[in-house]
């Protein structure tokens, strides 16, 4: 497909209009989202629109680390820990918008690019066939067609209606907050999270909890929920005076779950975690959602068999990386090697 013009960084007025007529448009492809990444530090603007010979128009979200001179730019849609991001298109992405907008990126002097596209675009990636490193991932989304009704009826398990039935009568309380209010608690949640996943994985307690504040600091949270306000919902299960689980979901056009933490001994007896996605899925249902991305699943058996309860189904999908130095077979040599170092521990 050919492209009549490049513009980076994209206008936003066209880019909120490319937004709002693709309906697998979410929240971590907005220029809000990029806004707040760029001013929580490290990242600028490097978002391209690409208006194509027969008049639609393409956005590709993008950011690049500053004070890298152009042939070690480093760019990323988006970079880790901050979500999906690639291409949105009028009327929807096709695998020849994906084709014309990866041959324009192979065209680039930049070391690396980097793209995480939304699990629900990965069958028009994969036809497109991007020459580039690839990562491949699971994620499981919930379809809202037909309204929450249908969703409780239709798309919930028996054991997931049971658990929230449950949950309704275990003694929790719950609230919504939009504006980080909710924020101390979610971290007091996610730091008893940190302890139980080093557990689990034979890390140190120490080394979990660094890895974890370095990926995701209480920081972050407070200015996500500052920056782009109403789009961010925190959810947060109280047992008493204790916050038991937490959610943390982006809400536009279509809903993500983008965090969640438990204290297991406090969350799982009442099970907190199907009452705060009840709650978020029939929230995300009342604003007219078409789905509700209940994000990675990785290779975790037990986290797609809670998710597939809610009626979430696998959407397998890849991560592209165009590079002129191999970082990604880098990255997977030194996670082998970390993982190594783990079991040895034991």
């Amino acid at each position: 497909m050919e492209v009549m013009r490049v513009t980076s960084p994209a206008p936003r007025e066209l880019w909120e209009a490319t937004l709002a007529s693709d309906p697998n448009a979410l929240v971590s492809q907005t220029p809000a989202w990029i806004d707040c990444i760029c001013s929580f530090g490290g990242y600028e603007d490097a978002s391209r629109l690409y208006e194509l010979a027969g008049g639609r128009l393409l956005v590709l979200p993008m950011v690049r680390r500053r004070n890298l001179p152009g042939p070690l730019a480093w760019e990323a849609s988006m970079p880790p820990n901050w979500e999906a991001g690639g291409v949105v298109a009028s009327g929807g992405v096709r695998a020849s918008d994906v084709a014309a907008v990866v041959r324009d990126l192979c065209g680039r002097a930049v070391i690396r690019t980097s793209l995480r596209p939304s699990p629900r675009d990965a069958p028009q990636w994969a036809a497109a066939r991007p020459t580039a490193a690839t990562v491949p991932r699971l994620a499981h989304v919930l379809e809202l067609e037909g309204g929450f009704k249908r969703v409780w009826e239709r798309r919930f398990t028996g054991s997931a209606r049971t658990a929230v039935r449950k949950a309704w009568r275990s003694g929790l309380t719950f609230e919504r907050d939009t504006t980080g209010r909710l924020v101390p608690a979610v971290y007091e949640v996610f730091e008893r999270s940190l302890d139980r996943w080093a557990h689990t994985s034979n890390e140190p307690r120490a080394l979990a909890r660094l890895r974890g504040r370095c990926r995701d600091p209480r920081s972050k949270f407070a200015h996500i929920a500052r920056t782009i306000g109403e789009a961010c919902r925190i959810w947060v299960a109280w047992r008493g005076e204790q916050p038991a689980a937490a959610i943390v979901v982006l809400q536009g056009a279509n809903a993500s779950y983008t965090r969640g933490m438990m204290d297991k001994e406090l969350a799982g007896p009442t099970r907190a975690n199907y009452l705060l996605h009840q709650l978020a899925m029939e929230e995300a249902c009342e604003a007219g959602c078409r789905f509700y991305d209940m994000g990675d699943s990785g290779s975790s058996a037990s986290l797609a068999q809670f998710k597939t309860r809610f009626g979430a189904s696998p959407h397998p999908y890849v991560d592209y990386h165009i590079e002129r130095v191999t970082f990604t077979h880098l990255e997977r040599q030194t996670r082998r090697t970390v993982k190594r170092t783990i079991r040895v521990r034991d």
